[in-house]
């Protein structure tokens, strides 16, 4: 029940809604794609709070996007885990393409999205969440030796009210390493600025500087048995800090809203914005010719 609950106050608040500068989202997208040339790298973790039979594990990873074109961006994700009680380990990697089919800013403006992803089942980062909840028993060392190859398609449709952003993503993936159908889940967010308007001041904690919102993310079942059972769904208040023109810092705790999920997921996350790095690899290549 908590589950409806929360995303029905979702929902709600939409009716009281300038997008800001970095989503404070970790799973939700929008529909801000990376300027063109522009090299982006980050670095993130996943902190599982457990339930009972469940471990407690730190997942992070790191990503490195970059803007090919003004309408496509592309990014890579490289992925560990540290389990309690148990071991660390490399978890594999994604690439990420992101398509903005539409040349102007509309009303509802769509992405589609498609990633690749070569990793293990001891993957813990959870940028999405699909499927059925499993709690697993098993060690890192037997669940690296499964490996799956997965494809991932998401619909990213993505709104700016007034200084809101709404965003709401719907996720297909297929693992072709087993034969387990094709899993579904969703994300919906929204946040916006804490300031519309610029205080003319130079100062870090001036509140244009920060954004602030919630998402809401699970799991929709998979062909083999469509919907609400036994999956897992999470509700986060988001907030990301602007540090700096080129950084920035973001911080979510999610609650988990069945007995399937986790007690929560405690997120972390820095980025740092290198502009113009596809014209200063031009010129480099070029006065090197």
């Amino acid at each position: 029940m908590r589950f409806y609950f929360v995303l029905f106050f979702l929902v709600c608040g939409l009716a009281l809604a300038a997008p800001a500068q970095e989503r404070p989202y970790f799973v939700t997208y929008d529909h801000h794609l990376e300027e063109p040339g522009n090299l982006e790298i980050a670095t993130a973790s996943t902190v599982r709070v457990p339930r009972e039979g469940q471990p407690a594990y730190v997942a992070p990873w790191v990503e490195i996007e970059y803007g090919v074109m003004t309408r496509w961006t592309i990014e890579l994700y490289l992925e560990g885990i540290s389990t309690r009680n148990d071991s660390t380990i490399w978890t594999g990697w994604r690439f990420e393409n992101r398509f903005r089919p539409l040349r102007r800013e509309h009303w509802i403006n769509p992405i589609l999205y498609f990633e690749y992803e070569s990793i293990n089942e001891a993957s813990g980062i959870q940028k999405e969440v699909v499927g059925n909840a499993e709690i697993s028993n098993e060690s890192n060392a037997d669940l690296r030796r499964e490996h799956a190859h997965e494809i991932e398609a998401k619909l990213i449709l993505s709104s700016t009210v007034r200084d809101w952003n709404i965003s709401e993503n719907f996720i297909v993936e297929k693992n072709l390493s087993e034969d387990e159908g094709f899993e579904f889940g969703y994300a919906f967010g929204v946040y916006r600025p804490l300031a519309s308007l610029a205080s003319g001041r130079n100062c870090r904690f001036c509140r244009e500087n920060f954004s602030a919102g919630a998402e809401v993310y699970g799991g929709l079942g998979s062909t083999n048995g469509f919907g609400f059972k036994d999956t897992a769904h999470y509700f986060a208040p988001v907030l990301a800090w602007q540090v700096s023109e080129n950084s920035t810092l973001r911080f979510s705790p999610a609650i988990g809203l069945t007995d399937v999920s986790a007690r929560a997921l405690m997120r972390f996350g820095y980025s740092y914005e290198i502009r113009g790095f596809g014209d200063r690899v031009a010129r480099l290549f070029g006065a090197s010719r």
